[in-house]
């Protein structure tokens, strides 16, 4: 009997201690949670703001100043993204070792190699007073959040054993490095180009280049890295970013933009669609807001994580929207170290002091590590202690240049025409842009913005760094950028492709995105006379592929006469006669990526092998730009040949009926079943990942994930949820918000975004929006105070404190 009480003591006992746990987890997760409904007093305010969240929780913020709007917006924004903020702002400053350990020391290094909070200290030194104004309310709004939260916290913070610092005004400049390193691109292609011209013949290189005519004619024939340089960059700079894009902190995927004119469409007034394609985590990238000052300012869009602007939205005069350039922003030069002294380097003849600084890294419990970076006039030496002997890697990135893309912002949040309109995107440098516009007047437009350096060469691979030969010359002048406006088409589209024609007198690029995108865009807008809102938004959800209208007709041609498996057989039959839309419940959407895949390493494994694939199959224009040219064409390139065969020599068609098998075991065995039950959507989806989602436990407890959800479309598509080539097929970018913005009436403008407004996981904003998203639907995006008040769920006051 004593021995049952004592049990039953126990498990009470353990009982209340596993009631207790289940109290504090669910205190930990919800703690941080806001009350949009708080009447909240704030220090150094002029007036009161009211803030009107929809069922979204977007925040609709008016104010009588500008001052109070964006000290209002600080607490709002970090009401909803804190942790998100800290955490970016670690990346900039590198110091993300401090929170996660030695295994971010190198990510650590790679940033501040970059110099981004240098650079920003000096824009602020030369901001305009109204832009130093809003960033400095911005940032007195963060941190007075921070002071009244002060014991509740985000659960990131607890997690990780650590407080957030203060919020500076620098801090929201440092975002513009930020988007800057993330946009940039060539860096990681010219390394792998450089492996595989040491391990390939002359000729078999020269192929991988067919959208390059100068190619063949290099400007340093015979230059090259150097198997330890190569390896140096890709310690240096591709693994560190492979960590930081692990924790879904890089972006970029491509994007979209159009305009269509008043002519086009039956309200007589533009329509501004646009659907940036970054990575899809949660958070997402961008917050949702309305900011207003009657009578001054009334601006709505997207704004980034710890600055106080809109980045890509409309006012009451005008909207605009964005797709990246694709420039070219990054250059590596093999540099030669004085052997009597490892602080200098050649440089036209003569030994130049490299700039040396000492860095300390803190790595958690009082750790600390010290590191030594050097520079060179063009920027950081990234091979240090890499084995190079005498031998230098350096690199010139567009992102140490002068820019103020935060000021160019701020004009654009207050333009009222198309000249105002590109006074603010002339400050775009280190961020390079094609702006699509669209105004209350009529006008639409597309602008190319960004610093376009004068060079010489075709800079897809590595230049000599001893002569001032290869440095950057300046920039293409502004008004020497390319734009269009009013075209007599009726509209103007982007989407990452080629920015201009072969008569262009300056290099911008060697990887614009392939045209698929683009083609499919202006072909939907030529189809119609007339296109409305219903329009533009079947237009961005389309999964219909130009890149299947290219490769389908050849393909099916092969496989009609050649002799199948009893699987191919079977196979053909779902995939003859598909319309090439990719939606998620296609079959032959399935056989066909996979058969893509297949065809890549069926060309190309055998002569690079598993590693030197590995990476080129990651950088997925490479091969797309080989292919594209032979489907094109119909010239073969030396790669279809297996040279593992010696009896025989293949060409294109070989290749696509042994891939076209391969696909069909590999998904026989991932799916089973019959072809016809392969849909895409089965393997093809969607993990919206946290930034600490990768640990079972805690996503588990904390709900840290969404997903998986089943996605249509691929890279090719208007609509992509993209996937690496070496990541079958789990999408990790997509179109990271959609907007249609009707100038006719601002208020039936719509928008949408794949996660949502809190960067919570406990709060019931954080993936409100996912399943209207994966719907391709949205939800109003209202301006008029009225429709605002009406549609307001939550209602927030701030008042001056007394």
């Amino acid at each position: 009997m004593k021995m049952k009480k004592v049990l039953l003591s126990v498990t009470v006992l353990l009982v209340l201690i596993a009631f207790g746990g289940f109290l504090y987890l669910n205190s930990l997760k919800n703690r941080a949670l806001p009350d949009y409904n708080q009447e909240v007093s704030l220090k150094n305010m002029s007036g009161e703001v009211t803030i009107y969240r929809d069922e979204f929780a977007v925040p609709h913020i008016y104010a009588t100043n500008q001052a109070d709007l964006y000290r209002a917006t600080g607490y709002v924004m970090a009401q909803d993204r804190l942790w998100q903020m800290d955490l970016i702002r670690r990346v900039t400053s590198g110091r993300l070792s401090e929170i996660f350990g030695a295994d971010m020391l190198l990510a650590d290094r790679l940033f501040r190699s970059l110099r981004i909070p240098e650079k920003s200290a000096k824009l602020l030194a030369n901001e305009p007073a109204e832009v130093v104004a809003a960033l400095d309310a911005f940032t007195d709004g963060v941190n007075q959040y921070m002071e009244e939260i002060d014991g509740k916290l985000p659960i990131e913070f607890t997690l990780l054993g650590y407080k957030p610092d203060k919020w500076e005004s620098a801090h929201s400049l440092n975002l513009v490095g930020y988007m800057s390193w993330d946009l940039s691109m060539a860096w990681a292609i010219e390394v792998v180009f450089d492996k595989i011209s040491r391990k390939v013949s002359p000729e078999l290189f020269k192929e991988l280049f067919p959208h390059l005519p100068y190619q063949k004619s290099p400007v340093y024939p015979g230059f090259q890295f150097g198997e330890m340089a190569a390896e140096a960059i890709q310690q240096a700079v591709l693994e560190p970013n492979k960590r930081i894009q692990e924790m879904g902190l890089y972006t970029f995927q491509g994007s979209n933009n159009w305009a269509v004119a008043g002519s086009k469409n039956p309200t007589g007034k533009p329509i501004i669609c646009n659907d940036m394609h970054l990575g899809l985590n949660a958070p997402g990238i961008w917050y949702q807001m309305h900011q207003c000052v009657p009578g001054e300012l009334n601006v709505t869009g997207l704004a980034l994580p710890g600055q106080p602007l809109v980045v890509a939205g409309h006012n009451d005069s005008i909207a605009w929207g964005m797709t990246n350039v694709m420039l070219d922003d990054i250059d590596f030069y093999r540099e030669t170290i004085n052997p009597e002294n490892p602080n200098q380097y050649k440089f036209n003849g003569e030994w130049k002091d490299l700039i040396v600084k000492k860095e300390r890294i803190a790595m958690g419990k009082g750790d600390t590590t010290d590191i030594e970076i050097k520079f060179t006039h063009r920027g950081p030496i990234i091979s240090e202690n890499k084995g190079l002997g005498n031998d230098a890697v350096s690199m010139h990135w567009i992102g140490n240049e002068h820019s103020d893309e935060v000021r160019g912002v701020y004009l654009l949040n207050h333009a009222k025409n198309w000249n105002d309109f590109r006074e603010g995107v002339k400050n775009f440098a280190s961020i390079s842009q094609n702006f699509v516009y669209g105004d209350v007047r009529g006008n639409i437009g597309l602008q190319n913005s960004g610093a376009v350096a004068i060079r010489l060469g075709d800079r897809t691979l590595v230049a000599p760094g001893d002569t001032d030969l290869y440095d950057w010359k300046g920039f293409v002048p502004f008004d020497s950028l390319p734009y269009s406006f009013n075209p007599a088409e009726g509209y103007v589209s982007s989407a990452n492709n080629k920015t201009v024609g072969d008569d262009y007198p300056y290099y911008i690029s060697a990887w614009f995105d392939l045209p698929y995108r683009i083609d499919r865009i202006r072909e939907m807008l030529n189809s119609k006379e007339t296109l409305t809102t219903e329009d533009m938004k079947l237009m961005h959800g389309d999964q219909t592929s130009k890149q299947v209208a290219l490769y389908y007709p050849g393909i099916m041609n092969v496989l009609e006469s050649a002799e199948l498996s009893d699987l191919g057989k079977k196979a053909l039959l779902v995939y003859k006669d598909w319309d090439g839309n990719l939606t998620k419940e296609s079959a032959a959407a399935t056989i066909f990526e996979m058969s893509y895949v297949e065809l890549c390493k069926s060309i190309f494994h055998d002569e690079l092998g598993d590693t030197l694939y590995e990476e080129y199959i990651k950088q997925d224009l490479m091969a797309g730009y080989v292919l594209f040219d032979m489907f094109t064409t119909g010239k073969e390139v030396s790669w279809c040949d297996n040279i593992e065969t010696v009896d025989k020599k293949e060409n294109l068609n070989d290749n696509i009926v042994a891939s076209f098998e391969a696909a069909l075991l590999a998904l026989q065995m991932r799916l089973g079943g019959e072809p016809e039950n392969w849909q895409w959507g089965k393997v093809h989806t969607l993990t919206l990942k946290h930034p600490m989602g990768s640990v079972n436990m805690l996503d588990k407890i904390f709900n840290l994930n969404r997903g998986p959800f089943p996605v249509g479309g691929s890279f090719h598509t208007v609509s992509p949820f993209s996937y690496p080539l070496n990541d079958l097929f789990h999408a990790t970018a997509g179109a990271s918000h959609r907007h249609i913005f009707t100038a006719a009436n601002w208020d039936e403008s719509q928008t949408v975004i794949p996660t949502g407004q809190s960067g919570i996981p406990a709060s019931e904003h954080y993936c409100d929006q996912t399943e209207m998203y994966l719907q391709v639907k949205y939800h109003n995006d209202y301006v008029t105070k009225e429709l605002v008040e009406k549609n307001a769920k939550y209602t927030q006051v701030l008042k001056p404190a007394k």
